[in-house]
């Protein structure tokens, strides 16, 4: 668990993959702004609680709320990254004394299924996790280019984000089982409930191979008073290639949002 920081609390939900360190570089600058709370989605090494599959999808409403308990708080802003941000979501919905704001960072909105390639990848985790591997950098290299347009800075960036990645490995058994559990669930009852001030973040339309921003952006009809914020030169991975403007952006909403 990643607690650092001071001032309004913010809790950060990690992707599917389920490992808080993948977004190391994003934690650093939030934790100069706020105090930065993140973990590893149950069922994980490195969590302390296993995924009970008879509980379904809701284990992981009852990992947040002891992430609550253990820091100690009684309300705080919710920030759901990616796959995240469903959960993020559904606390929102059903935890609303709890939530302060809610940010949803390049977060599938109700109805997003997995494309054709994710699709190949889920049906076979295990065998088809060195093909991801090796294909991962093709699909992300566009984004990385722009994002950072000198070279030295993007290898860089790619050898410190493939350390994280080694040091935290993902199961990928458990990538594939978080996505069929979605996709079982209906979340757009969930969009309705949300009251807590919610701000919509993704990175730009033809950067993010991952999420579709306009997928995304669907939030934006879909809960009441929801805001936007594009992070420029970046895809699915602004928060780490971007790391102090995504910071500046969600925070900003943080403290405005903190009492």
């Amino acid at each position: 668990m990643f607690d650092q920081g001071s001032g309004p609390p913010l809790i950060v939900v990690p992707g599917v993959q389920g490992r808080w360190e993948w977004m190391r570089p994003a934690l650093r600058e939030l934790k100069r702004r706020c105090r930065t709370i993140a973990y590893t989605l149950c069922g994980d090494y490195g969590s302390e609680m296993r995924f009970d599959t008879s509980h379904g999808f809701e284990t992981y409403i009852d990992q947040l709320d002891a992430i609550f308990d253990t820091a100690r708080l009684e309300r705080a802003a919710v920030c759901g990254v990616s796959y995240g941000g469903f959960i993020a979501l559904r606390y929102a919905a059903t935890r609303a004394d709890r939530v302060s704001a809610l940010i949803l960072v390049s977060a599938p909105a109700p109805g997003w299924t997995p494309s054709p390639r994710q699709q190949r990848y889920l049906a076979r985790p295990w065998l088809s996790t060195p093909l991801f591997m090796i294909s991962s950098p093709i699909y992300t290299w566009r984004e990385i280019r722009s994002a950072l347009p000198d070279w030295r800075a993007r290898v860089a960036f790619s050898v410190a984000q493939g350390a994280r990645v080694l040091a935290a490995p993902m199961i990928p058994s458990r990538v594939a089982s978080r996505v069929q559990v979605q996709q079982r669930l209906e979340f757009g009852v969930d969009c309705g409930k949300v009251t807590a001030p919610t701000l919509v973040v993704t990175g730009e339309d033809q950067l993010d191979y991952v999420v579709p921003p306009p997928v995304t952006r669907q939030y934006l009809s879909l809960i009441q008073g929801s805001r936007y914020e594009k992070l420029d030169r970046t895809g699915h991975i602004g928060m780490l290639t971007h790391p102090r403007q995504f910071a500046e952006i969600v925070t900003r909403f943080v403290h405005g949002h903190s009492h």
